[in-house]
């Protein structure tokens, strides 16, 4: 049978889902190309903000005169919006079309139950939160799909760490890690099919470790990573900045297969926001962090996210948080205004921020962060940096794509004989505020 998969959500569902495509190619199914050709559509969803589960219950809702018109298919729901209990249950009496609704725990039995489904027409509805079911073995299911040169690597699911705001730990659960050398089996497998550069994932890449035996932790993962024939680049995300040590920084430095890119969310730059957040730092504790990654490493590429319009976040919260992102003059600012999340403290705090206001400081936001954004990339141009060749740009197929080692998309003109992949020597001769461009030096 052919199989579709629609991906809502971040880098976690975004690797989730060729997993799953891998699981049921394992069982004989093959990849559709569009989803009018499908017999099964797997819907892997987000809840993170309720736009995204919007996003995705009316694109489930959309799929159900594609039932009518075609009985014998599949439709099943996965990811967070599945495992979230209200929303589950909406699924179960609202949307009828829909056969199979699977938790984030139960991801491994996903393609297990799409073939019960389609063998005896009954619903199947798994969203319990269990820790005994085995991690998938993802090198024992790569299939021809998986020859890119670039993949993301699970190393560990779930948060202990209950910001005020966040859903996650109410739909992945407590975190655990992977056995390291179940990572490492993967990653080895994943470089034979071509492979050069890993992103490692987890909600909190920092704290991989606490529960193994053994004294493990995340430098010790990425010194057994880094060690691995044949891959050329290590990046990783996302970091929680209260677990983000000094130990973890002079590590990488002895790794130069490690990017030095840092994606590390501060989300407010004012204490009582941050403690409000629940997020376990100051903004003192993050500068004397922030000013030790530079120290070690000058060029790094540092980005960040940030919330505005937090519950009961005043003016003068606010221009906290202005100051201190001037002063941190980051690469690069993730700006998202506040969303309300049923199940989440943050939801019933009171001093809701009005919408109007929210937009008026995102935008005061960006009219700072954007400046210095374009002007670290400016210190760029007239330097020589190494790339990986992504591909042809979107909108201009003599121009190729490329990304440098701290992350940033560098964009020269086309010449014969390139491959996603191949590292190159690039003279910036361009900045712009998201991307570089200059010419390749032989």
């Amino acid at each position: 049978m052919l199989y579709h998969i629609e991906t809502f959500g971040c880098q976690m569902n975004e690797n989730d889902s060729p997993i799953i495509g891998d699981l049921l190619h394992s069982l004989g199914h093959q990849p559709a190309g569009e989803i009018s050709k499908a017999d099964i559509i797997v819907i892997n969803t987000c809840c993170v903000r309720e736009t995204a589960e919007s996003r995705a219950l009316g694109f489930i809702g959309s799929l159900k005169h594609y039932k009518e018109l075609n009985p014998g298919i599949c439709i099943a729901v996965c990811g967070c919006m599945a495992q979230k209990s209200d929303t589950a249950e909406v699924l179960r009496k609202k949307y009828r079309h829909v056969g199979v609704v699977c938790g984030t725990f139960a991801m491994a039995q996903l393609p297990y139950y799409i073939e019960q489904y389609l063998s005896d027409g009954q619903r199947i509805f798994d969203v319990e939160e269990r820790y005994d079911r085995e991690d998938i073995q993802r090198d024992k299911h790569l299939s021809e799909s998986d020859n890119n040169y670039k993949a993301q690597v699970n190393i560990n699911y779930g948060c202990n760490n209950f910001c005020s705001y966040c859903i996650v730990p109410y739909v992945r659960g407590r975190e655990r890690s992977r056995k390291p050398q179940v990572i490492c089996d993967e990653i080895r497998a994943l470089v034979a099919h071509g492979c050069r550069e890993i992103q490692l994932l987890g909600q909190n890449v920092n704290s991989y470790g606490h529960d193994l035996e053994g004294n493990w932790d995340f430098a010790r993962l990425l010194e057994e990573v880094s060690a691995i024939e044949g891959l050329d680049r290590i990046r990783f995300m996302t970091s929680h900045p209260r677990d983000f040590s000094h130990h973890l920084i002079d590590t990488i430095a002895k790794l130069p297969n490690v990017c030095r890119q840092f994606h590390l969310p501060v989300q407010a730059g004012c204490n009582r926001i941050l403690q409000e957040m629940n997020r376990g730092y100051t903004k003192e504790y993050y500068r004397e962090i922030l000013a030790h990654l530079r120290e070690n490493f000058p060029d790094a590429t540092v980005t960040t996210d940030l919330i505005v319009g937090f519950p009961g976040e005043t003016d003068e919260d606010f221009a906290e948080t202005l100051e201190f992102i001037a002063e941190c003059r980051f690469d690069a600012a993730y700006t998202f205004i506040y969303s309300r999340r049923s199940g989440t403290p943050a939801a019933t705090m009171p001093d809701q921020v009005p919408e109007e206001v929210k937009k008026q400081r995102l935008q005061q936001l960006m009219d700072i962060q954007n400046p210095i954004s374009l002007a670290q990339n400016e210190k760029l141009v007239g330097k020589t940096l190494v790339v990986m060749t992504e591909g042809p740009s979107r909108t201009n197929a003599e121009v190729w794509s490329s990304r440098s080692e701290g992350g940033k998309i560098v964009l020269f003109p086309a010449v014969d004989g390139l491959q996603p992949g191949m590292l190159k020597k690039v003279r910036i001769e361009k900045a712009q505020t998201w991307n570089l461009s200059g010419s390749l030096v032989e």
